[in-house]
């Protein structure tokens, strides 16, 4: 193995590290967090999200039970999966745009506020309210 090859991180554990990271800001959980509940330290997590360090599977598997999503959550649009509807962890366009605003400031911020409304009426008027505000309503 050249040193070249040691260094570069699998696509696969980047993007695994990269959902771990999406997950833990939609629940505004801290990488200290996260490591206490797995009895690791913030680094460990770190190297986790990065995709330096492979996530193992029953550490991948306390991982989502922690983060409270599925194993598959992590693998969901990986590198070189075949894109077959109804088939593996296959997202379309729509579900990748919605991970993606997910994962920004502003989506992390309206997730976090949203979810902390007990009213499933409140919460409906506020869709509404943001389907009737938005210029592309295909509703």
């Amino acid at each position: 193995m050249t040193e070249d090859n040691k260094k570069k991180p699998n696509p696969i554990d980047i993007h695994v590290g990269s959902r771990i990271r999406l997950r833990r800001n939609m629940l505004g959980m801290s990488q200290e967090k996260l490591g206490e509940n797995l009895g690791i330290t913030f680094q460990q997590i770190q190297k986790y999200e990065k995709g330096t360090n492979r996530v193992g599977a029953s550490r991948l598997q306390a991982i989502a039970s922690i983060l409270g999503v599925p194993v598959a959550f992590f693998f969901e649009d990986a590198p070189g999966q075949e894109a077959v509807p109804g088939r593996g962890f296959a997202e379309d366009a729509s579900m990748a745009f919605a991970v993606e605003f997910c994962g920004s400031p502003e989506g992390l911020q309206l997730n976090r506020a949203f979810v902390k409304i007990a009213d499933a009426k409140v919460r409906r008027r506020i869709i509404d309210l943001v389907k009737s505000l938005s210029t592309d309503d295909p509703d």
